[in-house]
């Protein structure tokens, strides 16, 4: 199981056209997950939630807690 390493934003980012050397994730992996990003803050705005730190709590732990349900129906 990989470890996953936090992006340390734009600036940092050095890359060999296929990995980021910084954090050591594929760029494909890193462009992903800024779009999912992009989907989640676009649906806060679209609704205009104004209790963003609960959604943003919300969200991280639905995603925990899918991983596992997921990584459990995978080992069944």
């Amino acid at each position: 199981m990989a470890t996953f390493t936090p992006c340390q934003g734009k600036n940092a980012c050095r890359d060999n056209g296929m990995l980021c050397l910084t954090c050591g994730r594929k760029l494909s992996e890193v462009a992903k997950l800024r779009e999912l990003m992009q989907e989640l803050t676009a649906l806060a705005i679209d609704h205009d939630y104004e209790n963003v730190d609960e959604y943003a709590q919300y969200i991280a732990r639905k995603v925990v807690k899918m991983i596992d349900y997921q990584r459990q129906e995978l080992t069944n």
